[in-house]
């Protein structure tokens, strides 16, 4: 199977490096520059995003541009995989829209809003501007290095196309990595970009010590938030019990790995959002979709307490210490989804 991977991150390399280690599988690993993609073929390591795993030989990197003239080689692949943060989503679906093989993203969250856009899902995005792609999604709880270390791990396939569905099984599916097949893209896209915004709010718990009964009441809680939100844009509520809701939420409030718990642990040591991201060096997805899940939440008239005070600590209107406050004063009511 040839696969290519459009975007030099952690992730992508990670996710490269897995499907290399098949035999059958020839694999191209897409960045955006030159100087890039001579690093990585020198150093056979992403010395950048993932330092400190080695590119098999077998792996190419590619610097050609997307374009018209990359068109053709990309039809002769069998899957194209884009490993871009959300924000360049849609210019990528934009250059692929005649591709004629399955197209899939890896990113989380929600693009941002403008005057003319709520702020758009994945699927969204593409249905706006690449409607005639087979596309779908590959999600759930995965930090890059362990993939890229071959530790267990389980993902999903997500698409309307049991063609997408398939193509991502064949071509991910390992020893070391499990792929499950669904069909509800909503569901599975909101898990991936809600999980962020919770993770930052359970960095911000576990920053302020206030214990293990808080976090798992705010993970808890955080879930339901999560499958309101995706009930209303028309998911299962069932999905949000799987790998790409409860899974990834409980990965990336927990794991030390978590770009977006890392925020919210510097925030309650009293840093600022500027200075924590600086300090990251990398996308927390949570902090640029924050405010538009909670735009979205309030357009359908969902209720999501705990983004709501994620969003105020982002902005600078509320302390840490007043955001934990803000939740734990509110009225009791019975608990329910």
């Amino acid at each position: 199977m040839k696969i290519s991977i459009l975007g030099g991150g952690a992730w992508g390399t990670a996710l490269a490096i897995s499907a290399s280690r098949n035999l059958q599988h020839s694999v191209t690993l897409w960045v955006r520059d030159e100087a890039q993609a001579r690093s990585l073929a020198s150093a056979r390591q992403n010395l950048r995003y993932l330092p400190g795993f080695v590119l098999p030989d077998r792996l190419q990197v590619s610097a050609q541009p997307l374009s018209k003239s990359a068109m053709p080689v990309l039809a002769d692949t069998d899957l194209v995989v884009v490993a871009t943060p959300m924000a360049a989503l849609r210019g990528v679906l934009g250059q692929l829209q005649d591709c004629r093989v399955p197209v899939v993203w890896l990113c989380k969250g929600f693009e941002a809003a403008d005057g003319s856009s709520p702020g758009l899902l994945g699927h969204e995005v593409q249905a706006q501007v690449a409607p005639h792609l087979l596309a779908g999604v590959l999600s759930g709880p995965s930090f890059a290095q362990e993939v890229a270390m071959g530790k267990p791990t389980a993902l999903v396939a997500a698409s309307s196309h049991a063609r997408v569905r398939d193509a991502l099984v064949e071509g991910f599916h390992s020893p070391s990595l499990r792929v499950y097949a669904n069909e509800d893209v909503i569901g599975v896209e909101v898990g991936g970009a809600v999980k962020n915004v919770l993770a930052i709010a359970t960095g911000l718990c576990d920053g302020l010590q206030l214990g293990l009964n808080a976090r798992a009441a705010l993970i808890t809680r955080g879930l339901a938030e999560m499958t309101r939100l995706g009930v209303a844009l028309g998911a299962r509520a069932e999905t949000f019990m799987g790998l790409s809701g409860l899974g990834d939420l409980v990965l990336t409030a927990t794991g030390d790995l978590s770009r977006n718990r890392r925020v919210g642990l510097a925030m309650a040591q009293g840093q600022t959002l500027a200075q924590a991201l600086t300090a990251l060096g990398h996308v927390a997805e949570g902090v640029y979709c924050a405010h538009t899940v909670v735009q979205r939440a309030r357009s359908l008239g969902v209720d999501m307490p705990i983004a709501r005070g994620v969003v105020e600590l982002l902005a600078g209107r509320m302390q840490a210490a007043e955001a934990v406050a803000g939740l734990m004063g509110r009225d009791p009511v019975n608990e329910r989804l």
